[in-house]
């Protein structure tokens, strides 16, 4: 029987927090050295664009790609990095309060939106009795997909729970769709063998299994809360380097061409909202 991969995903995590944490004892850069960004490949190409233009202001940006949600806090918390871009504000509460890290939000870059996507079906209303479902296994990320899951008929939440629903919250479900969390970075990959899945445009696109722009169903852009965050540890928000690298991210328009090329009309700047 083969392994889904999204279980691959699950008994690698461990793994990888375990090598992170044996990193603890590296130290940040000092601030007249390198800004190290942390990032994953859903954010990283505008970054390294921003980072390119800071080099000509004099700026030398690492930027350090994670492959999962895990890593990029556990560095931030240990000092190997001295910001990551990756979540937003919920994703950053519950990653302190789970983790025992103390990070704050520092600025914000861009909020994108989130889908549900079929390579079966051509509509909701196509899915069968018992369709396979993938949502985000993290509490936060898994909510929101919930929450995408009621707004296209097929749940119903507890009144009120919003994005720290759970499977528990789950009232009613007509047509028992199967739902299986899976790690959001693996989603994309999980549409071969499922119905249907949330999926994060930005990762589609960089897997190629689907048009990111064909989601039966997108969630929007009105939730300022999903706005993605620069995140540092609490206590640094005063390195100029940040002040200088978000600035250019924020405001260069080479920065702001890649972000349109690389996010088509799926995105929105988040300092606007």
């Amino acid at each position: 029987m083969t392994t889904p991969l999204w279980e691959h995903a699950r008994l690698g995590k461990s793994l990888l927090l375990a090598a992170c944490m044996a990193l603890s004892g590296a130290a940040a850069a000092a601030e007249g050295g390198p800004l190290k960004v942390g990032t994953t490949a859903a954010f990283s190409p505008p970054l390294e664009a921003a980072a390119a233009e800071a080099g000509k202001q004099g700026l030398k940006v690492e930027i350090i790609e994670f492959s999962d949600w895990i890593a990029p806090n556990v560095s931030l918390e240990n000092g190997d990095i001295d910001v990551n871009l990756f979540q937003h504000r919920p994703f950053l509460a519950n990653a302190n309060q789970e983790g025992g890290f103390h990070l704050v939000a520092y600025a914000p870059a861009i909020i994108n939106q989130v889908g549900l996507y079929s390579k079966k079906h051509a509509s909701i209303a196509e899915l069968p009795d018992g369709a396979k479902v993938a949502i985000p296994n993290d509490p936060i990320n898994g909510g929101r997909g919930l929450l995408l899951l009621q707004k296209a008929g097929l749940i119903t939440l507890t009144p009120g729970v919003g994005i720290k629903a759970t499977t528990a919250d789950i009232v009613t479900n007509p047509k028992h769709i199967d739902i299986i969390e899976v790690e959001a970075v693996q989603l994309a990959r999980t549409l071969d063998e499922v119905d249907l899945a949330v999926g994060y445009p930005h990762y589609l696109r960089l897997s190629g299994v689907i048009d990111p722009n064909n989601a039966l169903l997108f969630d929007g852009l009105e939730h300022p809360e999903y706005v993605i965050q620069f995140v540092v540890r609490d206590g640094h928000q005063n390195d100029p380097r940040l002040k200088q690298f978000v600035s250019i991210y924020q405001h260069s328009p080479v920065v702001r061409a890649k972000l349109d090329s690389f996010y088509g009309k799926l995105y929105q700047p988040g300092w606007s909202q």
